[in-house]
């Protein structure tokens, strides 16, 4: 009963505690400019909005994470275990594995452009250029030739003398297709061994005369057998980090 009686007297004083405390709000609102500089702050404002919300696909092109979750992705395709690990999983562990490989850099940019901006030594576009050649020193150190003179030649540029001539829109591109081509060719031999024992597998089912039954189910079990023998998450993932050397 007074247990009752507390929550209905709760009810009936929430309108005088609403009244009594003022709550803050937000809103947003499109208004005449009454000079210049407020057009110009508005305008910063939508642009770094707009630089948020692309910055985790900027930052993901422009890593390690591209190679890691493609590879990563062939093995689960390989083994046939369709959503074992999870996407979350793969996604997951292919982030931790980029802040891995990607922390020399990601410290290079702390030491030489966040901290001494932090600190009010350098200019915001000082930081901003520092931070963009530690990116491209790692990029550059990825990318191959082949794909970087690809994207010169359909711009049809002069042929730039040394890399500080090489735009990043040109070295962005060319970065992404390099980390495309070696994780196919990476998930090629992982392919491999898994497609052998696939095709084992259906000729002695052939050979018994079992057409009906799916080689999946038999060659599943096999192949998390020689996954787990040979160590295979210790293969890969220590392949994925060589790669980057």
């Amino acid at each position: 009963m007074k247990r009752s009686f507390l929550i209905v007297l709760g009810f009936l004083l929430l309108p005088c505690i609403a009244h009594a405390v003022t709550l803050p709000t937000l809103s947003l609102g499109v208004k005449e400019a009454a000079g210049p500089e407020e057009v110009s702050t508005a305008l910063q404002v939508l642009f770094v909005l707009t630089i948020l919300s692309i910055a985790p696909a900027i930052l993901l092109m422009t890593t390690a994470f591209t190679r890691i979750v493609i590879v990563l992705g062939f093995v689960r395709q390989a083994m046939g275990t369709q959503n074992m690990p999870p996407n979350q999983i793969i996604i997951g562990l292919a982030l931790f594995l980029t802040f891995f490989i990607m922390s020399p850099v990601f410290n290079k940019i702390n030491d030489t452009a966040l901290q001494p901006y932090m600190n009010k030594k350098i200019t915001q576009q000082a930081a901003l250029d520092k931070s963009m050649e530690a990116m491209r020193e790692f990029m550059f150190s990825q990318v191959q030739e082949n794909e970087l003179q690809l994207l010169v030649d359909i711009t049809k540029k002069e042929q730039p003398a040394d890399r500080k001539d090489l735009s990043t829109t040109i070295l962005i591109p060319a970065f992404m297709l390099s980390e495309l081509k070696l994780a196919f060719q990476m998930g090629f031999m992982i392919y491999v061994p898994f497609l052998v024992i696939d095709m084992i597998v259906a000729s002695v089912l052939m050979s018994m005369g079992m057409m009906m039954l799916p080689p999946i189910v038999i060659s599943l079990p096999f192949k998390l057998l020689l996954f787990v023998l040979v160590d295979g998450w210790h293969l890969v993932v220590g392949s994925l980090m060589k790669s980057f050397g």
